[in-house]
């Protein structure tokens, strides 16, 4: 992968991370059970933590990181839905569906990030980051599906 593939794959990650960070935020202020809550802060802290590393990451290839990625206008309507629908009446339940749909995405952002060429640091970052989210999304599921029980 030639080094412009390379910052923007980078460069994606940091916006879907910066997506995944807004829509837990977004989560908290809707969510009604105290370990919803609590999750959702901790999952928001977790995507701007990952966000840093790939700035970083950036940095360390020589890109600058004066541009500060903020996320993708899809992710922002889906936030905006998110609100209607909880303003509707939609409870912890239809929450977590939409946040699974949030990690749904994220997953494929990692999913095809893997399969490039990306530098060994990246890489092992990549992966690394890409394992936390999976387990992430395995922990929404579940939350989901307990709550339709």
């Amino acid at each position: 992968m030639d080094r412009n593939n390379v910052v923007d794959m980078l460069r994606e990650l940091i916006n879907v991370n910066r997506d995944g960070e807004k829509g837990y935020q977004d989560a908290t202020e809707h969510a009604k059970a105290a370990d919803l809550k609590s999750f959702f802060r901790q999952q928001a802290s977790e995507r701007a933590r990952f966000a840093s590393q790939l700035e970083a990451e950036l940095a360390r290839l020589g890109e600058p990181t004066t541009k500060k990625e903020s996320g993708h206008v899809a992710a922002t309507l889906h936030r905006g839905w998110i609100d209607v629908k909880q303003n509707l009446g939609g409870g912890d339940h239809s929450l977590l569906e939409s946040v699974e749909k949030g990690e749904d995405t994220a997953k494929e952002s990692y999913q095809k990030a893997l399969q490039s060429a990306l530098p060994e640091s990246a890489a092992r970052m990549v992966s690394e980051q890409s394992q936390a989210i999976l387990t992430a999304h395995n922990q929404v599921k579940a939350m989901r599906d307990r709550r339709a029980a």
